[in-house]
């Protein structure tokens, strides 16, 4: 998984195909309990592009895009937004892969 470096790449991969960011922060049990799945689901969803968006480090792209809980999931496509699975609760992989699926191809 590639890790956001700036708001400005941010900004930019929303505009590519097929991209779904991950928000995460590295002192959050839910999101390290899902570490382990996300290879196989990044394996199995190929023609996503996944990207790592730090929460602490990118406090105002969380802010300015209504992501207040992690792990959170935001979707885009050429700079649209396709979907968003956004909580503060635990996420399965099977609850993930179905947001994925969910996803308009």
């Amino acid at each position: 998984m590639d890790y956001l470096k700036s708001e400005e790449e941010f900004n930019q991969l929303k505009q590519e195909h097929d991209i779904i960011f991950l928000f995460s922060a590295n002192w959050c049990p839910d999101c390290r309990a899902i570490e382990p799945v996300l290879p196989e689901i990044e394996k199995k969803y190929n023609a996503y592009t996944f990207v790592y968006v730090d929460r602490d480090q990118f406090i105002d792209i969380c802010i300015s895009h209504d992501i207040f809980g992690i792990p959170s999931f935001l979707a885009y496509d050429k700079g649209e937004e396709t979907g968003r699975f956004v909580s503060k609760a635990f996420k399965s992989q099977e609850e993930i892969e179905k947001f994925i699926d969910s996803l308009s191809k």
